[in-house]
């Protein structure tokens, strides 16, 4: 029997941002599969790809997340059809980051991964200034010590600390020495199996200063695995059958082989030290070493090419290799320790992360010789690619890619079209041609006069206006002497707070409560109506006026396929980590993944987080167990999630970007439509049955892509949205 093909994206919670080079990524894998050299994206994975029956990318040209959420509605047919969403990176010129036309790319340093020869990748010093390591840690070089993480750092990261509550019963290491810059580095890596406790090692390795490895040991877990995790661990439940080694075996041989004053090296050290349940006192943590702005991490994988010109994580090999990755924890510390943060900070890493992908392509161009790629003969000379990259290597296959729309694609390249050209026209034409094409790219288009910036400007402040009325709750009447911190103690349960004042003009105090998330704001007026507070007992918990008519968006979010199997956790203390919730909630069944939300500002956890399950059914049975659920003390309360995806980070942003916030909230009553507002309504529900009609068309197996791109204007920038789908054999998008 042919096997179908399947899509899987790990987008939930925080992991949902991608980047235009990651989606060209899953773009040219999905047109030309292994055979052409493409690989597996790194963000998704895309199961038999050899079945699809072809590509389909909708874009709906200057459209992005606002015009998505603001007509959620009327895009009926659009968020019903589709399960995977990401955000979207705004672009330029998004047509071309598609399949790469224009690309300029530099050559690569052989000794240094991804790092250009050429001067243009130097930044300048005004630039190096601003990058995040040097304001990190200065342009000197320092010694090692300098690198290590203080107290409040490994506090900040989830770092097992002696003493700590969530630490009861852990080993210390007991290398309790005075570190000094020549105190020995030791790398250290595990992988980790799900089990019925959450998290367990069931492999560790060390390595020393000079990248022997000192221990490489398999762990049989004390619990019941769930989840081998192949496809990242590399453990197999064959491989542990003859183990015998247990956690506390590996505790005690880490402790002799570890001197006094040992300073251990990894990536996201935490996570490991967490699962070994150990304590050490001096750590450097690649993840952080290497920094970021806004909090953001480089991935290993990343660095070990990007800095030291290695290949890690290699998709031939079945899972990671713990020795592998400590081994190069370890040398971009040392790399780092011995050329200093000027150094590094002129590897550009930033810009390298987004050309990456690109270096890749020009690799695979190379094979395309005969159709007039110039093949790159001298290191520093730059390397220009032809217009069209991937559809290049389609055409010289015999397959014949189709762009309507703005574009149109003919033998010789993309050539303009009639600007005037309808959206009904590009439906009836593409509802012709696709079938016939396996990959194609297909335009609407709003119209200039429904992008015009006081359009935007004025779609951008109603949606603000409406988020900020679902997430605004008035309870009360109050005594005159209510005690106002019980009240944000009462409140906070239900998730957490960006403001909270007192409402005097009214006969007896009431409280304005605006909530962070969407669902904290429902579940304070579900749980806490008529609950005693602060000595007053809730008469009156109500939205403002404006959210009378937020009723059908609430409960179209609940039924939202996004949020299926999804619930919302709140009352947690914010002392627990991932790996401890991991651990509490273990027991729940078919539990998939756990999303501990973070403010983006200060980096920190919120009190609530986010549980998706395999099975629907499974995810109404935990609310029923979670609800009344006290966990280290504190009373949990839950319900569906609403905005548990992409959408969590969009209002976050949306929130606190330029609008009111907290502490001075005001409403008014939105007028009526315009005229404009009237037509593009109409148009955007005309374009979500466009849109219905080409996917009815579309053969079964095939991966259909809509982008919202996005947009960059006087206004800001406004961030995509990608939705994305295999369409089965019943019509729907498949996982």
């Amino acid at each position: 029997q042919e096997k179908s093909p399947r899509l899987s994206a790990a987008l939930f919670g925080e992991d949902c941002e991608i980047s235009r080079d990651q989606l060209y990524e899953l773009l040219k894998y999905a047109a030309l599969g292994k055979c052409h050299n493409a690989t597996q994206p790194s963000w998704c994975h895309i199961y038999h790809q050899s079945h699809l029956a072809g590509v389909v990318v909708i874009v709906l040209h200057e459209m992005s997340q606002l015009h998505f959420y603001k007509f959620y509605l009327q895009f009926k047919h659009l968020r019903k059809l589709f399960r995977h969403r990401f955000t979207l990176t705004p672009s330029a010129n998004f047509l071309a980051s598609l399949y790469g036309e224009g690309a300029n790319l530099k050559p690569q340093n052989t000794a240094q991964g991804l790092t250009s020869t050429s001067s243009e990748c130097i930044p300048e010093i005004s630039d190096l200034e601003c990058d995040p390591i040097i304001r990190k840690y200065g342009e000197k070089k320092q010694g090692l010590t300098s690198y290590t993480l203080t107290l409040e750092e490994q506090k900040k990261n989830d770092y097992p600390i002696k003493g700590s509550p969530g630490c009861k019963g852990f080993v210390d290491t007991e290398c309790d020495q005075q570190r000094t810059d020549s105190s020995p580095l030791f790398g250290l890596d595990c992988e980790m199996c799900l089990t019925a406790k959450g998290n367990e090692v069931t492999r560790v390795s060390l390595v020393d200063a000079q990248g022997q490895c000192l221990l490489n040991e398999l762990v049989k877990p004390e619990s019941t695995i769930v989840n081998y995790r192949t496809r990242f661990s590399g453990i197999t439940k064959k491989m542990l059958l003859p183990v015998n080694t247990r956690l506390p075996d590996i505790q005690t041989r880490l402790k002799k082989l570890l001197p006094h004053d040992a300073v251990l090296v990894g990536h996201s050290l935490n996570a490991d030290l967490q699962a070994l349940e150990m304590i050490h006192p001096s750590v450097i943590d690649t993840s952080l070493l290497f920094a970021r702005n806004e909090g953001r991490r480089f991935k290993l994988k990343f660095l070990a090419k990007a800095v030291l010109g290695k290949e890690i994580q290699c998709e031939q090999k079945l899972g990671h290799d713990p020795a592998e990755d400590a081994r190069a924890a370890l040398e971009l510390a040392q790399f780092f320790i011995e050329q200093g943060p000027a150094k590094v900070a002129e590897l550009n890493l930033e810009k390298l992360l987004t050309t990456e992908k690109l270096a890749e392509v020009s690799q695979n161009k190379a094979a395309l010789q005969p159709q007039g790629c110039r093949v790159q003969k001298q290191l520093n000379e730059p390397l220009h690619l032809p217009k069209t990259c991937f559809l290049d290597c389609l055409q010289v296959t015999g397959q014949k890619p189709l762009l309507l729309g703005r574009q149109e694609l003919d033998s010789s390249g993309p050539c303009q079209s009639n600007p005037s050209t309808s959206n009904k026209q590009i439906l009836q034409r593409a509802l012709e041609d696709v079938p016939l094409s396996t990959f194609s790219i297909i335009q609407f288009s709003l119209g200039p006069e429904y992008i015009a910036s006081h359009l935007l400007a004025g779609l951008c402040e109603k949606v603000r206006s409406k988020l900020t009325d679902m997430l605004t709750i008035y309870a009360g009447p109050f005594e005159e002497s209510f005690c106002l911190k019980s009240v944000k103690k009462e409140f906070g349960r239900c998730g957490p707070i960006q403001s909270l004042t007192v409402v005097t003009e009214t006969y007896q105090p009431y409280v304005c409560i605006q909530y962070e998330v969407l669902e904290a704001a429902q579940l304070a007026v579900e749980s806490l109506n008529g609950a005693e507070v602060a000595g007053s007992y809730i008469k009156e918990l109500l939205f403002p006026q404006a959210m009378l008519d937020c009723d059908v968006l609430i409960r179209e979010l609940e039924l939202d396929v996004e949020n299926e199997g999804v619930i919302y956790v709140a009352g947690l203390k914010k002392s627990l980590t991932e790996t401890d919730l991991q651990e509490e909630f273990s027991q729940l069944k078919d539990l998939e993944t756990l999303f501990l939300p973070k403010d983006l500002q200060s980096g920190k956890h919120r009190n609530c987080c986010f549980l998706k399950f395999q099975k629907s059914q499974s995810a109404v049975d935990a609310l029923d167990v979670i609800n009344g659920w006290t966990m280290k003390g504190s009373k949990l309360r839950s319900r569906n999630a609403l905005a548990s995806g992409h959408l969590c980070r969009w209002i976050w942003q949306m929130n606190h970007s330029n609008g009111k916030q907290g502490g001075d909230i005001s409403y008014k009553k939105m007028g009526p439509l315009s005229d404009s507002e009237q037509d593009l309504t109409k148009k955007v529900k005309k374009l979500d049955q466009h849109i219905k009609k080409l996917y009815r068309c579309l053969q079964s197996n095939t991966l259909c892509i809509v982008l919202f791109p996005g947009a960059n204007s006087m206004h800001g920038s406004q961030s995509g949205l990608g939705l994305m789908g295999i369409k089965d054999d019943r019509g729907r998008s498949a996982c």
